[in-house]
């Protein structure tokens, strides 16, 4: 065998020589290296195989010492041994879904990586709903799980466009040859020695959670007094996209450009500062108001409102009040019945331009002017939370 290595060690060093300045084609380079794997290939089959016969005779020489040790264990010791080999799979299938029930987000991701009877459990839907109900649920609308569709489906088409061909660039003539010839150590080049795992559905409900975790999605939701709480933006919610940053538990907020300027990027954004959006209307896009008809003095509403039409639009609260000719004594007032809806904004001083608006009830659109702004479609609140949500960002002091 030494002398086989030899000669092909000589004969492959002579054609690398014979030639020193003329190009050799491209698959001269090729047989080398493929001359190489094979006598590697050879030495490590060699090798392993020496190795086995090494533990083979091992296991014969020790065997009759098992045998007569394993007499010696008492039955009850036997016994023993036999229940410590239980595992939480043998345990009856209420008792089990209720222990992964209980279990955390971090708790059940550990747990899909024990085996793969608990991978499938642990990543089953039903577990990972209650996770992103209670942590997500409030700023989850149907925007965001509109845009996690389109996320998932753009995913999927750039995996399936673009795996096929990194496939074949990554293994060419190479992966070729190692598909007739199972080279260990190719394979293990090619593939990374990796063994073919079962990866994480993209539509699943703990991926959907993993990635919003991991602050890679940014999805559409609405921000109270955006800006930090700029003086400019008291009491109003605009919509914007949002990143998560786990390690300090807030978010990136990042608003559509106004006008010319840029787009604005807010950190360190609040859970209480968030909400899902409560309507489908876009922030450039007038709201069908389906509510004008039913407002009275006293109703808190929120209503679109923009500095120019360049702008988006913004939710801002208010209150319906009492047209000037009304004493706002109840059992008089006709303000309901007047095609005429007075809007109050009473975080204004009086007297202020902001202070008080007025829309129509019937064929309601778009009014206003470049001086003070442009108001839109209006949005009746019936939820004691929505309001309750608004007076606690009450301002500290009257506004101008």
């Amino acid at each position: 065998m030494f002398f086989v290595l030899v000669s092909f060690l000589s004969c492959l060093l002579l054609i690398t020589k014979s030639l020193p300045l003329k190009p050799l084609p491209p698959w001269v380079d090729e047989m080398r290296l493929l001359s190489v794997l094979f006598w590697q290939e050879f030495v490590y089959y060699s090798l392993h195989w020496l190795k086995n016969c090494q533990l083979t005779s091992r296991k014969v020489f020790r065997f009759p010492f098992t045998m007569s040790t394993k007499k010696l264990v008492p039955r009850g010791e036997e016994n023993v041994e036999e229940t410590s080999g239980m595992t939480i799979l043998d345990l009856p299938e209420l008792a089990l879904e209720c222990i992964l029930g209980k279990l955390s987000p971090a708790g059940l991701a550990n747990m899909a990586c024990v085996c793969s009877s608990l991978r499938d459990r642990c990543r089953s839907d039903h577990l990972w709903e209650r996770h992103m109900r209670e942590k997500w649920g409030r700023v989850i609308g149907r925007p965001a799980r509109r845009e996690w569709e389109w996320y998932i489906s753009s995913r999927k088409g750039s995996l399936v466009s673009g795996g096929a061909m990194a496939s074949l660039k990554r293994k060419g003539w190479m992966g070729s040859i190692s598909c007739v010839w199972p080279l260990s150590w190719l394979k293990c080049k090619l593939d990374d020695g990796k063994r073919p795992s079962s990866p994480l559905p993209m539509d699943s409900m703990m991926s959907w959670y993993l990635v919003l975790e991991s602050g890679k999605f940014w999805f559409p939701a609405q921000v109270y007094n955006r800006e930090n709480g700029h003086v400019g933006f008291l009491l109003s919610c605009y919509d914007a996209e949002l990143s998560y940053d786990r390690h300090a538990d807030t978010f990136y907020a990042r608003y559509p450009p106004h006008g010319r300027r840029p787009v604005n990027i807010e950190e360190g954004v609040e859970w209480d500062r968030l909400r899902a959006p409560p309507v489908d209307t876009p922030a450039h896009d007038l709201h069908v108001s389906d509510c004008l008809n039913d407002l009275c003095p006293g109703d808190h509403i929120e209503i679109q409102w923009r500095r120019n039409k360049e702008f988006p639009y913004g939710w801002w609260y208010g209150v319906v009040g009492h047209l000037d000719l009304c004493d706002g004594n109840e059992n008089h007032c006709r303000c309901h019945k007047s095609d005429t809806i007075i809007l109050e904004f009473n975080q204004y001083t009086h007297g202020s331009r902001w202070r008080r608006a007025a829309v129509r009830r019937k064929d309601h659109q778009e009014e206003g002017n470049e001086t003070n702004g442009f108001y839109g479609g209006i949005r009746k609140l019936h939820s004691k939370d929505e309001i309750a949500m608004w007076r606690r960002l009450w301002p500290n002091e009257i506004l101008e």
